[in-house]
């Protein structure tokens, strides 16, 4: 039976491209993922349905939630395309309380987008 990553192996097996990625990102390059206006919205929306109850989900709210990363640091802990697979298969965490997702592909597009858009440089 396949392991369902958690967002800490995902931490930790991001590491190796963060420098790579937060250097692309730094030099303007494009994501991979939509970042016009209807896409971002509809990435907020997924963001503020299924995350703000704990997560800060702007770029500049406080979580809700002691200890749930703000997602506009998400890409300073590892980048933000390893949490694509995870998004599809459902992502699974070592705390209770956090529900498994899983979301269809273009819903996943537009979440990432969305948070290539609010992240803090």
């Amino acid at each position: 039976m396949p392991v369902k990553p958690t967002l800490v192996s995902i931490y930790l097996a991001g590491l190796a491209g963060l420098s790579v990625t937060g250097a692309a990102m730094a030099a303007g390059e494009q994501t991979p993922y939509p970042t016009d206006p209807a896409s971002v919205a509809s990435g907020l929306e997924i963001a503020e349905i299924h995350c703000a109850a704990c997560h800060a989900v702007g770029a500049s709210d406080e979580s809700a939630q002691a200890g749930a990363p703000a997602f506009r640091y998400l890409s300073r802990r590892y980048p933000l395309e390893n949490l694509e697979e995870s998004l599809a298969e459902g992502i699974v965490t070592g705390h209770d309380g956090m529900p498994e997702f899983a979301f269809a592909p273009e819903d996943i597009d537009a979440f990432l987008g969305y948070l290539t858009t609010i992240q803090a440089r």
